[in-house]
């Protein structure tokens, strides 16, 4: 997870996402832009897929595993 800096964090300051769909969208746009700007090859490709999956990665270890500790605790482990 790159940590990046408070003030470089106020960039996006841009209505947020209010259905999966939406999510999804934004997501997308803010690939495609980046391989626009970027330029589209096998390395910005890979940067930008790479990109998704840490972000993807991480979003499971911050807050989905967490979760399902809970329930575990809550409803009992099935293992």
């Amino acid at each position: 997870m790159p940590y990046v800096k408070n003030e470089r964090r106020n960039i996006w300051l841009r209505e947020k996402p209010t259905t999966p769909g939406d999510l999804n969208f934004d997501i997308t746009s803010l690939i495609l832009d980046y391989l626009a700007e970027h330029g589209t090859s096998y390395t910005t490709i890979n940067a930008a897929v790479g990109a998704l999956e840490c972000a993807k990665l991480e979003a499971y270890r911050r807050r989905a595993i967490p979760y399902e500790t809970k329930k575990i605790v809550e409803n009992g482990d099935v293992y």
